[in-house]
């Protein structure tokens, strides 16, 4: 048998403001120059006048801008301010761009170009190029390679002409790309060096006994060779400064363009104070153009239908306008209230930008600090960037979590980790601490960390096992 009733229910419904406000928080500042400018382009009452000289022409009949707070009709227009001044003294103040990076196929595909080719084996290069993967390496064998233009690109080649590009591309920058396996990346590398004695001799280790050297079984490639430690220590040193994965010199995060990275706050430190300021780009004012007001004005006193019609228009317009520059100003407030609480809680750190000085922070710390919810501290912290004295960091960098040391107190998971790096760039090189010997050591130095805890760090900071540190 069915029941009918009543039921009451309490939901919380976001309003448009807040809608807004947190899509706007979200945007790192060139996005959200983007979105003010097409906001501007959309919304025909909004007017972008960054020059205050502007309305001083020669001209009496231009039209001028007008706040809204001038406009006396409260039939028509709500009684909030649309003007909002993003521009400080300086009305194109200076900022650092950071980060302007290349996509790595499209870096290929240039040198690619500077070469005398003709069509075909322009494309075969360019399928190639296609084909490698993020680290710069040509993981698929050419027989796959010949099969795939002939399928997919209806070019009918042979092995000998895709080895032939392939050969082509090997030579280009940087060094090493287009290589298919570890041994032929570090060998072409090698090759467009200067070819002196340890480079000869780091060639023949590659080329003759790459697995005795990737093993470290030195005694045994001294032995085969009939070289002595001397020439071996000169020719590992140059095979470790080599690069393992050349694609990753170029990031390909940015697809066909260079990109940049602007510092949504930019950090200063005079006579042992700390401060920030939040460079504003290029963000313009947004005033009501007057045509639009003398619109509403005149709308309220006329029975033309047609200019009712036009003012209902208007004003619609007009509160879309309210919630866009109320959720800008929020932003902002929202975006100064966080720094200001990291600045706070990091204090020690951003004087002098020493690791050890971070403390273990979590999104509820701040989130407690500015009375946000941790949702909205995430999303200012997302895609934000503050330019120090001592780098560019974005902001989720100064958020960690905790461990206890010996004395019971907390420390950052950061500081640990700087602490292990610190004992394995003390160690005897040629016998390495093991990972149960590494806790001992963080243990000298007042960190109680299990084994599991050193592997996992040691994982994050691309430290590799003890045998493969071992040196001669």
């Amino acid at each position: 048998m069915q029941k009918q009733g009543l039921e009451l229910k309490q939901t919380q419904r976001l309003s448009p403001l807040q809608i807004q406000t947190i899509k706007l928080i979200e945007l790192p500042i060139q996005e959200l120059e983007q979105k003010i400018r097409s906001e501007l382009e959309e919304n025909p009452v909004l007017d972008d006048n960054p020059d205050p000289d502007r309305d001083k022409g020669n001209e009496d009949d231009a039209p001028k801008d007008v706040s809204i707070d001038e406009i006396k009709d409260d039939d028509y227009v709500p009684a909030y301010r649309t003007r909002v001044n993003n521009w400080g003294k300086d009305p194109r103040p200076e900022y650092n761009t950071f980060s302007v990076k290349e996509s790595f196929t499209q870096s290929l595909t240039d040198q690619l170009g500077y070469r005398n080719l003709d069509q075909r084996k322009r494309q075969i290069g360019e399928f190639l190029i296609g084909s490698l993967d993020s680290d710069g390496y040509l993981r698929r064998d050419l027989e796959s390679v010949v099969d795939d233009l002939a399928f997919r690109a209806g070019l009918e080649t042979t092995l000998e002409e895709v080895e032939e590009m392939l050969s082509v591309i090997q030579e280009f920058e940087p060094a090493g790309v287009g290589a298919r396996d570890l041994r032929e990346c570090l060998l072409l590398q090698l090759k467009a060096e200067r070819q002196t004695p340890d480079v000869l001799c780091a060639e023949r280790i590659l080329e003759e006994e790459f697995a005795e050297f990737s093993n470290k079984h030195f005694q045994k490639i001294m032995s085969r060779l009939g070289i002595d430690e001397a020439q071996l220590k000169g020719a590992i040193s140059k095979i470790v400064r080599l690069n393992p994965a050349p694609g990753g010199q170029v990031d390909d995060s940015y697809s066909d363009q260079a990109q940049q990275i602007v510092p949504d706050f930019v950090l200063r430190e005079q006579d042992g104070e700390l401060s920030f300021t939040m460079p504003r780009l290029s963000i313009p004012e947004i005033r009501v153009n007057r045509n639009y007001a003398d619109l509403l004005v005149s709308a309220k006193s006329s029975g033309q239908r047609a200019q009712k019609e036009a003012a209902t228009f208007v004003r619609q317009k007009l509160d879309s306008a309210k919630w866009f520059v109320e959720a800008l100003k929020q932003r902002q407030n929202t975006l100064q209230k966080t720094m200001q609480a990291i600045l706070d809680y990091q204090h020690d750190y951003f004087m002098d930008g020493d690791e050890s000085h971070l403390r273990p922070m979590v999104l509820k710390d701040i989130a407690e600090k500015t009375g946000f919810d941790i949702s909205t501290i995430s999303r200012v912290v997302n895609s934000k960037y503050i330019e120090t004295h001592f780098g560019i960091f974005p902001l989720k960098y100064f958020f960690s979590e905790g461990m206890e040391n010996k004395e019971g107190e907390e420390v950052s998971t950061r500081e640990l980790k700087k602490a292990l790096q610190e004992c394995v760039d003390a160690e005897n090189k040629k016998k390495p601490l093991t990972d149960e010997q590494l806790v001992e050591e963080m243990g000298k130095r007042g960190y109680k960390v299990a084994r599991r805890t050193i592997a996992k760090y040691r994982g994050q900071l691309g430290i590799p096992l003890a045998r493969w540190r071992k040196e001669l």
